[in-house]
C-alpha cells in the first residue's frame, strides 16, 4: 500500500505555500485513486516515492516494478484543464506527447508514464548539436499545425484562448503589476504600438492552434537522438502559435550564440510553409509574434491552488512584474 511506503517531500522555494497535499481527507483520496489505477495496468509501486509541492501544482514520482516510474500530477482548478488536455493531445497528435496511464479530468487529476531522459539532462551529459534543437522545433511546430483544426475543441476543454486581438487586454492586466514608475509609463506607452502588431499579425492569417508557452528544454523529453516529447501544458494557452519559438529559441541562442536564431527560425517554419503564405510573410509573423510571446506568458499567471499563500503570492506578482519587464526588453531586441 502507498500508505505504508516512505515519502521525501520536496517544496522547493515555497516553503509556506499551501496545496492540497496538506489535507489528510485529499491525501487519501489521491493515493486510492493511484492505486487503482496503477492495479488496472498491472503496475505495483516499490520503494521510496517522491512528492513536489509548487504552488502550481502537485507532483509525485513512484517507482514500479519493472517498468521504471510513473507519475501523478494535481493541478489546480485554474489549470485543471491539463489532465483532459494531456489526454486529448494523445488521441490527436500520438508520439509528440505522453499518452497518459490514466485522467480524472474534473479533478485535474493525471497518471503518466515516464518518457525518458529530459532534454535538460541530454544537454548536461553529452555535446548536443545545434540540430538537435532545430529537429525539436520542426517536431514542435508539426504538432501545433496539426492542431489548428482542433483549437475549438481545446478550448472547450477549460485552456484559455487569448488570440492576437485580445493581446492588449493581457497588456493592460499587467498596469497592475509591481513595476517601476518609468516600467509602468513605458508599458503603457507600449499599447499604441502593441495594437499595430496584433493587428498586423491577425491580418497574415495563420490560424490559432495550442501555445505550450513555457517550452523549454525542462519540459520535453528526448527518449532517443532525434526524438522529442512535449510535456506540462499547465501553462498552455490557445492563440497565434508562433509565439511558442520565443522561450526555446532563448535558451539555444544562450548555449550556441544568436548566430543560430535564423536556422532555428526557418526549421520552425518548414510545417507552416505552402499554404499561399510567402517566406517573408512567415518570418515577418514570427517576428512579431516574438515579441508578443510576453503576453502569453502573462495570460498564465494566477494559476495556482486556492491557498497558495504567502510567498506564493508574492512569487505571482514578482511573476508578473518580470512579464511585463520582459516584454519591455523585447522591445530591444532586434526583430527575428
Amino acid at each position: 500500500m502507498l500508505n505504508d511506503t516512505p515519502v521525501t517531500v520536496d517544496r522547493g522555494r515555497y516553503r509556506d505555500t499551501v496545496t492540497p497535499w496538506e489535507e489528510p481527507a485529499w491525501r487519501t483520496e489521491a493515493i486510492g485513486w493511484i492505486e487503482a489505477r496503477l492495479a488496472a495496468h498491472g503496475l505495483r509501486p516499490t520503494g521510496r516515492w517522491r512528492v513536489r509541492l509548487r504552488p502550481w501544482s502537485v507532483l509525485l514520482r513512484l517507482c514500479v516494478a519493472g517498468d521504471g516510474a510513473v507519475w501523478f500530477k494535481a493541478s489546480p482548478p485554474a489549470g485543471a484543464f491539463e489532465a483532459a488536455l494531456t489526454a486529448s493531445l494523445a488521441r490527436w497528435v500520438p508520439g509528440h506527447v505522453l499518452e497518459p496511464l490514466a485522467v480524472d479530468a474534473a479533478r485535474g487529476w493525471s497518471l503518466l508514464p515516464d518518457g525518458g531522459p529530459l532534454f535538460r539532462d541530454v544537454l548536461a551529459r553529452e555535446p548536443v548539436d545545434p540540430g538537435d534543437w532545430e529537429e525539436l522545433l520542426r517536431q514542435y511546430a508539426a504538432m501545433q499545425h496539426a492542431l489548428t483544426s482542433r483549437a475549438s475543441e481545446i478550448e472547450r476543454l477549460g485552456v484559455p484562448a487569448v488570440p492576437a486581438g485580445a493581446q492588449a487586454g493581457v497588456l493592460d492586466r499587467l498596469d497592475t503589476a509591481p513595476l517601476s514608475a518609468r516600467d509602468r509609463a513605458a508599458l503603457r506607452q507600449l499599447r499604441p504600438r502593441l495594437l499595430d502588431w496584433c493587428a498586423e499579425l491577425t491580418a497574415l492569417g495563420v490560424p490559432d492552434s495550442l501555445d505550450h508557452a513555457d517550452l523549454h528544454d525542462g519540459q520535453l523529453f528526448r527518449p532517443a537522438p532525434g526524438r522529442f516529447t512535449f510535456f506540462d501544458w499547465g501553462d498552455a494557452v490557445v492563440t497565434q502559435p508562433f509565439s511558442s519559438l520565443a522561450v526555446p529559441a532563448r535558451r539555444a541562442a544562450e548555449r550556441y550564440g544568436p548566430q543560430v536564431l535564423p536556422r532555428l527560425r526557418d526549421a520552425y517554419l518548414e510545417p507552416w510553409t505552402g499554404e499561399g503564405r510567402t517566406a517573408a510573410q512567415l518570418r515577418r509573423a514570427v517576428s512579431l509574434a516574438w515579441r508578443l510571446s510576453a503576453l502569453n506568458r502573462a495570460a498564465a499567471y494566477g494559476r495556482l491552488f486556492p491557498g497558495a499563500s504567502g510567498a506564493s503570492g508574492a512569487s505571482g506578482a514578482a511573476t508578473a512584474a518580470a512579464g511585463a519587464r520582459c516584454l519591455l526588453e523585447l522591445l530591444d531586441e532586434p526583430p527575428l
